[in-house]
């Protein structure tokens, strides 16, 4: 099972999701020295030694990189099914665009509510690395189908 390449992606697909539900998503600091925070758990604002945080609608985000790394490790556990393997790891491709759209929608929304011009408050980190996430899904996906169509071509030959 280690032996193969994607499950060093899915692997990556895991660690990846785990890491970005810590760092931020979201950061602003008032001139007054109020500071907001959103991270895919919560949303909070800093006012000295006060702390207000809420946590719903912006726990949608850590609840779908929380998905997508269970059908990442699923799809681990699958590696004597292709076909399923291919089946989940495109399945898990969309939670990881609903992960980056639901990163994007709090930001804009963040960002219009302090009047900042487009995503300027948004941590490029906490982005960047939900892309790295997708990316290793996708080259994780193109590995299985890869090794689909060796066994396929492999059992034509006989």
């Amino acid at each position: 099972m280690w032996q193969r390449l994607q499950t060093i992606f899915l692997s990556a697909v895991v660690i990846i999701m785990i890491a970005c539900l810590f760092l931020p998503q979201w950061k602003h600091v008032d001139p007054s020295g109020i500071r907001y925070e959103y991270y895919p758990l919560h949303y909070t604002i800093y006012d000295g030694e006060e702390r207000n945080t809420s946590y719903f609608p912006y726990a949608i985000t850590a609840v779908l990189m929380a998905a997508a790394a269970t059908v990442a490790v699923q799809t681990i556990r699958r590696y004597d099914n292709r076909l399923t393997q291919i089946k989940l790891a495109a399945f898990n491709t969309l939670l990881l665009m609903g992960v980056m759209g639901t990163i994007v929608y709090f930001s804009y929304k963040l960002d219009s509510e302090f009047n900042q011009a487009g995503m300027s408050g948004m941590s490029r980190l906490g982005l960047w690395t939900v892309f790295a996430g997708v990316f290793c899904n996708w080259v994780a996906m193109r590995l299985i189908r890869r090794d689909e169509k060796i066994v396929r071509d492999s059992d034509r030959l006989r």
